[in-house]
Parts: structure tokens; sequence; C-alpha cells
């Protein structure tokens, strides 16, 4: 055992090894005895590579390179894929055209080019010939808002074809659903200022032969009932999940009602059956024959797995070693797919069958030294206006290394996550344990406004972004401060996107924090208001309020405007591309903190957008962080990285 400052223990989880080894997973499905899932390759500049496990159980890309299966409606994009009789349809992401990829054959190009259309949630209406999916039209409108609707797509057309507009009116359209016989369609909308999450509306519409859309009825949802995730059974009824108790909890459809009477609750509890709806073609349940159902669920941030869910069941839990749970898919044989993983092992592509849990793919290599894993403990802690707040901390831990003398605390890593209406989870991270394996103690947390804690815990954040999630960072902070478990004086906050907002928040109106890294965060959100894509472009309204009455408050929370409040040092990471956060946004504040004379770095890269997928781009950050709250916390990482420019270092 070494004895040796914490922040500069020698660890085997190198930033190679998290870009060389690691995998992004996604998106799994199921097509007869074959199951699909994507890849993200860091190593391969963040391409989405479809991936196929074969009935015999060999396992192989199925794409091949430059194609990248990702979407970008939205922006977030999701459900890029459908696979149907060994034929897989697929999203582009450079041209973002549908192409169709039969067994064995090279893609052809489906959807027609140049014409501005991007495409998510495909579906395939086998009885009629054509793909469903959700559309989004970004030229030739006279306006700068995108056109989102329901289109319809030859599958195996003679030539690249434009496709037909089926539902529209709506500002937003996700999860298009068919009916086992095909004789009818569901799916969820919504209109700004809503997001997905603040209300939506289900529908049901005939198919008739001729496959256009009659008899559109509105079955639930409101501007205050979010509904995501519809699914037709097996025979026949249709499924979904609402928060009208305050949770989302799953439902089933009386056909014969409408609004509040139409939705019967399968298995009510104060428990989450869903995420918040950024991406497309979401799935925490599936059938498992009859109506039966299998579902994911989750509570103070752990998930479960229940199975026999129906009208007259008996629901139990699932003994599976995994507490976090990403997707679930069913087999045509009643077998399980997961996407999930826990503390101790990585997200997976799982397989559950009566036999028992098989993994099909891992996204991090499993091969760490016993010792090195530091497990999450989740926690609650009292934060302001008597609100309870909720993470997820993680002790240093070494197999090889201990602090020099006893008295000695660790530097404290806190992170904000992304967002805002998210979570962050216990699931085996390698960007977390590549702090915690250096001597870093580490919490992540699930501030207000975050998802799995209930409605009115989600909305502890409405008109409040830039304070209540601040206010439960720096309560974190100093609960585990106060418990003897962080240094007071070496505590640092980081965070990407909506999480590098609050992390700028927290450098600039608090004093608790000695050092902070933006990652692509919001510093002028007038900017954000005036300047972001169509999705997000109401979010603050319910967030902070609408930018015609709220400009005062506006300003008070944009960090850009308070810089005489700051007094430490920060170092910003932001991709040169990103179309969510602007890059002006990042060099103006930089050079706010130039101009005051702090300590600041700027890092920018090329060909990142909003989150960075480049697997060089990923080491950069990473051993770019350590090194600068190194330099702040007075340690000398083991690591050999190369200096970053610190503009106002001293000396």
């Amino acid at each position: 055992m070494h004895t040796v400052p914490y922040g500069a223990w020698k660890s085997p989880i190198t930033t190679d090894l998290i870009v060389g080894q690691t995998v992004g997973l996604g998106e799994p499905e199921a097509d007869g005895g074959d199951i699909y899932w994507i890849e993200g390759r860091p190593a391969e500049k963040g391409r989405c590579v479809i991936v196929k496990r074969a009935a015999d159980g060999s396992i192989q890309d199925i794409l091949p390179p430059p194609f990248s299966s990702r979407s970008r409606v939205h922006e977030y994009g999701g459900a890029s894929y459908v696979a149907a009789g060994g034929t897989v349809w697929f999203v582009n992401f450079t041209d973002q055209r549908i192409w169709r990829l039969d067994d064995g054959a090279e893609p052809v190009p489906v959807t027609i080019e140049g014409a501005g259309w991007r495409f998510a949630d495909l579906i395939l209406d086998a009885g009629r010939g054509r793909l469903i999916a959700v559309g989004e039209l970004h030229q030739g409108l006279g306006h700068e808002e995108p056109l989102n609707v329901l289109v319809s797509v030859e599958a195996r057309p003679a030539g690249p074809v434009t496709p037909v507009i089926i539902a529209t009116g709506a500002d937003f359209y996700g999860a298009p659903r068919l009916s086992p016989g095909g004789n009818r369609l569901a799916w969820i909308e919504w209109n700004l200022p809503n997001m997905p999450w603040d209300g939506t509306r289900l529908m049901v519409a005939d198919v008739p032969g001729t496959g256009a859309l009659t008899g559109v009825v509105e079955v639930d949802g409101g501007d205050d009932i979010t509904i995501v995730q519809p699914s037709w059974s097996p025979y026949g009824s249709l499924h979904y999940v609402s928060d009208r108790s305050g949770w989302w909890n799953l439902m089933r459809w009386d056909c014969a009602a409408t609004g509040a009477d139409a939705g019967i609750p399968l298995l009510p509890m104060t428990a989450e059956f869903a995420r918040p709806y950024w991406n497309l073609g979401q799935a925490t349940y599936a059938f498992t024959g009859d109506d039966l159902i299998t579902a994911a669920c989750t509570r103070n941030g752990f998930w479960s797995l229940m199975t026999g869910i129906g009208d007259a069941a008996a629901p139990s839990t699932a003994d599976i070693p995994y507490d976090q749970i990403n997707a679930v898919r069913s087999t045509p044989d009643g077998d399980i797919v997961l996407l999930a993983g826990s503390g101790m092992g990585p997200l997976s592509v799982v397989l559950l069958t009566s036999q028992g849990p098989q993994v099909l793919r891992r996204s991090a290599p499993m091969d760490l030294q016993d010792g090195t894993i530091s497990l999450a403990q989740a926690i609650e802690f009292p934060s302001a206006g008597g609100r309870t707040a909720y993470g997820f901390y993680y002790p240093p831990t070494s197999a090889d290394h201990r602090a020099p003398e006893e008295g000695t605390l660790p530097p404290l890593l806190v992170k904000s996550h992304g967002g805002p209406t998210a979570s962050t989870s216990s699931l085996l991270s390698l960007s977390i344990q590549y702090w915690t394996s250096r001597g870093f103690a580490v919490v992540d947390v699930n501030y207000a406004g975050s998802t799995g804690y209930g409605t009115a815990y989600r909305r502890a954040l409405d008109g409040a972004w830039g304070v209540a999630d601040v206010e439960d960072c720096v309560a974190a902070a100093t609960h585990l401060a106060d418990q003897g478990l962080a240094d007071p004086d070496r505590i640092a906050i980081t965070g990407g996107s909506a999480g590098g907002y609050t992390t700028l928040c927290a450098l600039t109106f608090t004093n608790r924090f000695r050092a902070g890294g933006s990652y692509y965060g919001i510093s002028d959100l007038e900017a954000l208001y005036n300047d972001t894509h169509k999705f997000e472009s109401r979010y603050l309204d319910r967030l902070v309020g609408p930018l015609e009455t709220s400009r005062e408050i506006i300003e008070a929370r944009s960090p850009i405007h308070h810089l005489d409040l700051i007094d430490c040092p920060v170092i910003l990471f932001q991709g040169l591309d990103d179309k969510v956060v602007p890059p002006n946004q990042a060099e103006l504040m930089a050079g706010a903190l130039r101009a005051k004379g702090l300590p600041v770095a700027l890092l920018t890269f090329e060909g990142e957008g909003h989150g960075f997928r480049q697997g060089t781009t990923i080491k950069r950050t990473l051993e770019a962080e350590l090194w600068f709250y190194g330099r702040i916390f007075g340690f000398e990482p083991a690591d050999e990285i190369e200096p970053v420019e610190i503009d106002n270092w001293p000396g």
C-alpha cells in the first residue's frame, strides 16, 4: 500500500481505457430470434454502429463505415432504426436520410437527398409496405422553426422517395405505434410552451386500407398531464404511462372512455415507470404473453424489474443483479432484453431467460482490480426551504493507495447532471471512477427538478432554475464536509449543459466552491432564449419565466452579468458545432473572466456538438480537468498530462 496525497494516486482507470474500451450502448431491439443494439464508439469518433446478435449466438457489426445510425430529430434523436425480417431501416447521421440494409447487402437510400428531412422513431407497417416515423422538416418552410409531423415512407421504393405527411398540426410528435392488426395508430403529441414531461396528449386514429388516418380521437393527457410510451399488447389493448397520479405509472386504455376516465391503473405505486422524454423510442416495459407486462420502475434512484403485471395478475420483483435499467424489450418467445447495469457492473445488453441473465455486450471492461471500484451510496440531505434533496456519494477508493496521515480529508467533486429535467444514477461509470480511484470523493446530485422522485419533485424547479438546483448542490457539499467526508477548502463543482449552467451559477452566486469545470454550459440565459432549437425554445418559460415578462429574473440568474461575484478559477470545455448551447457563450464567459484577472482555461473542440463523443475529446477533457484541479488544490497527478494553458495563472 502506497502512501500518496489525495488526487495523486496512480489509477488503473486511465483515459485510454475509458475511450479505447468503452462504448455507449442504446436502442436495443428484438426481431424474431435476432437481437440488435447501437454502440456509440469514441474510438471511431463517436460513430453509432448497429450490432446484431443472431439466433445462433454470433455477434457482428452490420452497419459498415462510414454509416452511423443516429437521428437528430429534436436534436437529441432516438429510435434511429427498426429491424424486421432480417432487414434494417436506419437514419444515417450525416445526411439524416432513411437507408435500408438487407442481410448481406450494402445500404441503399430510401428517402431523397437534400430535402431537409430528419426522421426518428421508425416503425414498420408491414401490411402496407411502408415505414411510419416522426418527421422533422428543416427547409423550404418560409420561417425559422422546423415542421414536426408524422410521416409514412415506402419501405422498398425503386428509388429514393419523398415522405408523405400523415399527421400534422401539433408542435411535436412522438411514439407512433401501430396496433397488431394494423388498423389503429396511437401516438403522443404536445405543443409549446410545454416540454414532453409537462403535458402531452395520447391520440388514436383509425388506419383504413389506404393508410390515411381517420377518426382521430384524444384519449388521455392534457396541458398538465404527461403521457409517454404508448404500446399495444399482442391482443390489441393500448397501454401507456401517465403521471396523473403524481407518479409515472402504467395504465391501460378503457376504449369506452376518454380524458380522466380513460386510463385504468395497472399497478399504482409511489414509483416511476418512465424517464423524461428527451429521446424518442424509450421503452421501460414490454409484453411477455397475453396482456402481461414486464416493466422497470425506480424508487429513490434505484430501479427494479417487475414481472407478471396485468389486470388479474400478481406481479413480483425479478431477482436480477441490476439496479439500473434503461430499456426493456421482449422477444417472441417471451424472453426479455434489458439495457441494465449496477454499481458493480457497467451498462450492458442483457438477455434474460428462464435460465437467468446472459450478458451480450458490456459498455466497459470488467477486469478491474479488486478494491478499485467505489460503490455509490444513496444519500438524502436537508436543503433550503425545508426541501430534502438526493444524490449518490462515492468515497475515494484504491486497492494500492492511501492518504498520508489520519485527519487529512479528500477533495470533493460535486457533479450537477444535465437536463435539468433528468437524473443521475448509481450505475458504474468509469468517468466517476476516474476521480475516486485517484483520491477524490464525488457526489452526484439529484437536485430539485430531477426525475424518479415523483411529479412534485420534478416540478420543484419550475420558476427556480439557477436557484433550487444550486442550493441543493451547495447543500450536498456542506453535508459531506460537515460529516468529515470531504475537505471543506478543496471542493469543486462540475457539470455539462444544464449542469454546466448550475455549475456556473454555483461558482458565481455562492462561495462554497474553490474551483469549477463547465462543459458546454450556459452563462447567458437570454442568449439561450434567443438562440436555441425548436424543441427547447420555450423550455425556460417554465423553469425561469417567459422572456417578455422575466427579463430582470433572466439577467439576475445569468452568471455572465455578475462576474464581480465570482472569485475562483474555472475551466470551460466547448464543442464548436454545438447547436443547443452556442459556442459564443463559453467564449464570452472566458473573456469576461480573463478581463477580471481570474484564472481561466477554455478548451474548444472541432467536430463536437452538444455532448462529447470523440475519444480524443473525452480523453483530453478528463485529463485537463484533473490537471487543472491539481494546480488549484496543490497536488501533482500521477498521470502524464499535457499542460493546460491557464490565463491569469500566477507565474
